[in-house]
């Protein structure tokens, strides 16, 4: 689905910060020149059509005291579905990508604290039957998506 004026408005603003008040939809859709209503309802139509994956906080786990890593995993096809679900079971999966690759099964996991990373991937080795193989970040670089309005 393609995205029009206003949706690409939303995203390219909305991804600096969102309003910390009573009503931040509200003081939001001030700023974009929006009702709150046309706002909530334009990010949940985002949200259905998957234009958009999530909307919410991004964190910086490292800096609560967390720790993220990318992990990543060879599936025969026969057994993906399967490993799926069991990786996506598991509440510190971020999220979950299929890939064209040898490493055909990508994901981030977020946990409470760093000792944790090498405890879940064990589990998920233990409940799949197959290794993880665990690429902890060595350096971090943010890229901004912005759309031509």
């Amino acid at each position: 689905m393609l995205m029009d004026a206003v949706d690409r408005h939303i995203i390219n603003n909305l991804q600096g910060g969102f309003p910390l008040c009573e009503r931040p939809y509200a003081e939001a859709a001030d700023k974009l020149g929006l009702t709150e209503d046309e706002l909530i309802q334009r990010v949940e139509v985002m949200l259905e059509n998957r234009t958009l994956t999530r909307f919410g906080p991004m964190y910086h786990a490292e800096r609560l005291g967390g720790a993220l890593t990318l992990a990543a995993m060879k599936i025969p096809a026969q057994d993906f579905e399967r490993v799926a679900q069991i990786v996506n079971g598991f509440p510190e999966v971020a999220h979950n990508y299929a890939r064209e690759h040898a490493f055909n099964m990508w994901f981030v996991l977020a946990t409470e604290t760093p000792a944790r990373i090498g405890e879940i991937i064990g589990e998920i080795e233990k409940a799949t039957g197959y290794p993880v193989y665990n690429m902890p970040k060595l350096e971090e670089f943010f890229v901004g998506l912005r759309f031509e309005a």
